[in-house]
């Protein structure tokens, strides 16, 4: 055959500038398309997930009260040694600063935030304000050591450095003191970093007592789940499907039904005590609710499906003319079964794992109403700051910690998960 050849002047023509630009057109067409298709997407995880992590991280280094309230006390102090007592302007200033407060709220946030340091803290400043603000904004102008005698004489705890220091170390907008008290550090006296005292210590094993939990969860949803998981990857496409329903009816009642169910189910007369009495397991009724052992039920019936589901389609994709053909080579059933069809699981095991174990950290509601005091997690402890000490830059510390541990744990998954992917 003859080959085709173009007609001279032709459009066109293959390998001419012409259809160069044309193909680059319609490949930038393509890639604002997609751009466009995906623009929605991108601006709704910005607004709900990055611009709150932001807000985040910065409220919790952030310092306002002390720097906002108290400026001139701040520039005072700015050159103090922090072992004598402060000059006389450092007295004057803050008695001008609490003077100048136009709003209580502003004094009684700089209150809180200086008790928080300082147990009196809170006493000392309001005292303090309501005088300056009230007969002393009204006195001729007075010295600086006049105004250093006259609070002396109103609370004589103006004479202690540690209320002085408390004001020095908070004077700067920015201040790491919050993620280090979430750490059990703290700043000394001269700026340096040092551990807390040991009957203070009280975060480092919140966090440890948040990590043992999430992986007991985590385990008893692996032992349970995954059995589960292999019996539906063998059954027929259509029964799997039913049960799979089964599996999923969690998602479509409330936590707080569930954790309700389980309080009725676990109390000292409900239907499991009954049931191990009934059958001569236990003597007497057992303690099942309001510690370890309650919330770890609920806890792993609540995260079930989450172990299941990714261990299912892994399954799925798994043949299973494999295990078959071990046991024809020879192995035994089980050991076929453990060489041969598990480690091509380990996918959907680390990927359950992970997602059980991230969701676990950060539960609440669960540990709140089935455990007791020794078995609340972190996430109760940044509801404590939230709602009740109203300290936002130490729940948004603990909630930073939170976030760091997340960051870690999905670090190590994915070198792990890239080594093996390396050796298979």
């Amino acid at each position: 055959m003859s080959a085709m050849v173009a007609a001279p002047g032709m459009a066109g023509e293959i390998g001419s500038p012409e259809l160069a630009r044309s193909l680059r057109r319609a490949d930038a067409r393509r890639r604002w398309t997609a751009i466009a298709l995906t623009l929605p997407l991108l601006v709704f995880l910005l607004a709900t997930l990055l611009v709150p992590i932001a807000a985040l991280l910065m409220r919790a280094v952030e310092n306002p009260e002390v720097a906002r309230s108290l400026p001139l006390t701040g520039a005072a102090l700015s050159t103090w040694d922090r072992k004598a007592e402060p000059p006389a302007a450092a007295f004057a200033a803050i008695a001008k600063d609490l003077s100048s407060l136009d709003e209580g709220a502003q004094a009684g946030a700089l209150a809180r935030r200086l008790n928080s340091e300082v147990p009196g803290g809170r006493s000392l400043i309001m005292g303090t304000y309501r005088a300056a603000s009230g007969d002393w904004k009204h006195l001729p102008t007075a010295t600086d050591t006049e105004l250093r005698e006259r609070m002396l004489a109103l609370d004589a705890r103006w004479a202690e450095l540690k209320y002085w220091h408390a004001i020095a170390k908070n004077a700067s907008r920015w201040t790491p003191d919050y993620l280090l008290t979430a750490v059990d550090l703290r700043r000394s006296v001269d700026g340096g970093i040092e551990r807390v005292a040991d009957d203070q210590r009280v975060f480092g094993r919140i966090l440890m007592r948040t990590f043992e939990i999430s992986a007991i969860v985590t385990l008893a949803c692996l032992a349970l789940g995954y059995p589960l998981a292999y019996w539906l990857s063998t059954l027929p496409a259509r029964q799997a499907n039913v049960l799979m329903i089964l599996v999923l009816v969690p998602f479509w009642t409330s936590i707080l039904v569930r954790v309700a169910a389980w309080i009725v189910l676990l109390q000292r007369e409900g239907l499991v005590n009954k049931a191990l009495v009934s059958l001569s397991i236990v003597a007497e009724p057992v303690a099942l609710l309001f510690n370890r052992t309650g919330v770890i039920i609920s806890m792993t019936h609540i995260l079930l499906p989450f172990m299941i589901l990714p261990l299912y389609s892994v399954m799925k994709s798994v043949p299973p003319t494999y295990l078959r053909a071990a046991v024809s080579l020879g192995s035994a059933p089980l050991a076929a079964f453990f060489r041969v069809y598990v480690p091509q699981t380990w996918a959907g095991v680390g990927a359950g794992g992970l997602l059980v174990f991230i969701l676990s950290i950060g539960y609440y509601v669960t540990p709140a109403l089935l455990g007791g005091p020794d078995d609340q997690m972190l996430s109760y402890y940044i509801a404590q700051y939230t709602n009740v000490d109203v300290n936002w830059g130490m729940a948004c510390a603990l909630g930073a910690v939170l976030l760091a541990a997340t960051l870690v744990l999905y670090a190590v998954y994915r070198r792990f998960a890239k080594a093996e992917l390396s050796l298979g």
